[in-house]
């Protein structure tokens, strides 16, 4: 009854109800009463009566009392509603894919253009570890499903209203025969401010440990900058008294994205020290670099180097390497050779992933005489299939039968293509920039090891 009163609007009307209501039950219980006791008793027919107006009084005072409680009890439960709702647009609690608006684009340099995103749903959004990347989703025209790719974080906004991605626009590689970048052209000719893209969580395990007090070093080259440009400002905000060189590569100024926003970071930032070398230098750019060449291990060693030992009296130090694959493996080998312990060299790779072709592959595996043939059971896609070493990676093996599977970087850094593997085992031709979590395998950079292979694909 109270449920069905608080449904009525207007308060006199939920109160007339409520006493009519009232009144009719009184009537009718008196009549029953009445009529198996003294029907002619002329006394109780009156106090039957007065005892119908009474309670039809009390039923519309209880009525608006109820009334109120009921208003109340909804009120909470719309409170209650509400609460779980902004919960549930929690970045917190946030699982697979959540739709992001773009509010911003804006062009860095000749080839890199940012993009601000922030949560369609209103909701928070939650923190990221310096360096990591975002994974996200396009409906691009053409594409027979979603094109899925990852890009670094390039901001770190102590708010948490957004995230920025910063998006080089790619060429066709040289030497494959891959087509100039679809996503990243995409995002540079069709995404504008209002587009909506669904994003996964950031992930990834190329990170800054921003509560550490060993001096770090950032090296880049190109688009490499944008996982640099979080980590630094990470540290300006919570452990400004850290030391950081950022060292970055660029072609010219025009190529040179962020030049006056980590000049900023630095003005506030003392204890970060930067260092632009450019390889091709224009008239236009004097007072814009330090140094002209390309970035290698020799320039740490020179200069870097020696400016860490004069703080800290030793040349101990966490190097972060991101850049195109030549600029990565050239530093990677110098500063082996200049015996810089593993553990202090943290690297990630952009832009490359060239698919070899599948006569050269043929050719090699003859040439070497080690041929290899395996089952691969696709359990999801429930497909059974023969897979030779002509067939490539996984990932290539599973694209050429018509299997879908997520992918972006192609060199077992993104993490993007982690499967679940049921049975068997896998072998990687060079070990992975990225680790998978234990019982999955990066199929993009995986072949099989052994005769059967069973994956959750």
């Amino acid at each position: 009854m109270l449920d069905s009163l608080g449904k009525i609007q207007n308060p006199l009307i939920r109160s007339i109800a409520a006493a009519t209501t009232t009144f009719s039950a009184v009537i009718i219980t008196s009549a029953v009463l009445i009529g198996f006791t003294k029907p002619r008793d002329e006394s109780i027919h009156r106090l039957s009566v007065y005892g119908s107006l009474l309670a039809a009084g009390c039923g519309a005072i209880v009525g608006l009392v109820a009334v109120k409680n009921t208003d109340s009890t909804r009120e909470s439960q719309e409170t209650n509603q509400a609460s779980s709702q902004k919960q549930a647009n929690n970045g917190q609690v946030w699982q697979d894919w959540r739709n992001f608006v773009v509010i911003r684009k804006v062009k860095e340099s000749e080839e890199i253009t940012s993009f601000y995103l922030k949560p369609q749903d209103g909701g928070s959004i939650p923190g990221f570890k310096p360096g990591q990347f975002l994974t996200i989703k396009l409906d691009i025209p053409g594409k027979d499903k979603p094109v899925i790719r990852t890009y670094s974080l390039s901001d770190y906004s102590e708010s948490g209203t957004y995230y920025r991605l910063s998006i080089k626009r790619e060429g066709a590689p040289k030497n494959s025969d891959l087509p100039p970048g679809v996503a990243s052209n995409f995002m540079h000719d069709r995404v504008k401010e209002g587009t909506i893209i669904p994003a996964k969580p950031p992930a990834g395990k190329f990170f800054l440990d921003i509560n550490k007090s060993l001096p770090a070093v950032l090296i880049s080259n190109g688009v490499g900058i944008t996982p640099m440009m979080s980590m630094a400002k990470a540290c300006q905000n919570f452990n400004s008294t850290r030391h950081l060189w950022f060292v970055h590569g660029a072609r010219n100024g025009k190529f040179h994205a962020f030049e006056n926003e980590i000049k900023a970071i630095a003005q506030q930032y003392p204890k970060l020290k930067i260092h632009c070398r450019y390889s091709r230098p224009e008239p236009e750019d004097h007072g814009k670099y330090h140094s002209v060449g390309y970035v290698d291990a020799e320039l740490i060693k020179q200069s870097i180097a020696p400016e860490i030992e004069k703080i800290y009296g030793s040349k101990d130090a966490e190097y972060f390497l991101c850049g195109s694959p030549p600029f990565l493996q050239s530093l990677r080998e110098g500063l082996k050779e200049w015996v810089v312990p593993e553990d202090r060299v943290f690297f990630e790779s952009f832009g490359g992933g060239a698919k070899t072709s599948a006569a050269s592959k043929s050719t090699t595996a003859q040439n070497t005489g080690n041929t290899h043939n395996a089952e691969i059971v696709f359990a999801k896609s429930g497909k059974t299939l023969n897979w030779e070493d002509s067939d490539g990676s996984i990932l290539e093996f599973a694209e050429a039968n018509g299997i879908d599977a997520d992918f972006s970087c192609r060199q077992g850094i993104c993490l993007t293509c982690t499967c679940k593997i049921n049975e068997g085992e896998v072998e990687y031709e060079e070990p992975p920039a990225g680790t998978p979590d234990e019982g999955s395998v990066l199929i993009c950079v995986a072949k099989p090891k052994s005769s059967r292979v069973v994956l959750d694909l």
